[in-house]
């Protein structure tokens, strides 16, 4: 990987960098040089921010034919395609934040807290137990996947 990089520095193929998950990414940050790491940063990797969360979405129950089991929830999280990238959010927590009609302790967000458990399937979604089960509201919704407790 790292010769295809040095060979183009000032190419970017993106269909190449979409494929990457957030963990390769951080790696090609580390491993390469300093200014083809700024030209990359603030020409195609700005979507990374400096946020502490991913974005992911429920996707729904964990499921099958015929029995749904609601304490384990479905989510895809954003730029995650296979299982050994998942491999990196392992343990890491869920936040679904959302807005209630009634002021609690001066606020109305509020959040349900969970953690994800393991992959599921070959497409890059993971399982997650949430403190409370979500509501099958937030089907569709999105959640954000901290960048913490961390592995490395």
């Amino acid at each position: 990987m790292s010769s295809y990089l040095t060979a183009a520095p000032n190419r970017i193929y993106y269909n190449y960098w979409e494929s990457l998950s957030i963990h390769d990414l951080f790696s090609i940050l580390i491993l390469n040089s300093q200014s083809f790491t700024h030209n990359i940063w603030t020409n195609h990797l700005s979507f990374l921010s400096n946020s502490l969360y991913s974005k992911g979405r429920v996707l729904g129950y964990e499921r099958a034919k015929r029995n749904q089991n609601e304490n384990t929830s479905l989510i895809q999280i954003e730029g995650v395609q296979t299982p050994s990238d998942a491999q990196f959010y392992l343990g890491k927590r869920i936040a679904f934040v959302y807005r209630a009609k009634r002021e609690v302790n001066g606020s109305k967000i509020r959040v349900i807290w969970g953690r994800v458990t393991r992959a599921h399937g070959g497409n890059g979604v993971v399982k997650a137990k949430f403190r409370n089960n979500l509501p099958p509201k937030t089907f569709g919704a999105s959640v954000r996947v901290m960048l913490y407790p961390s592995n490395i």
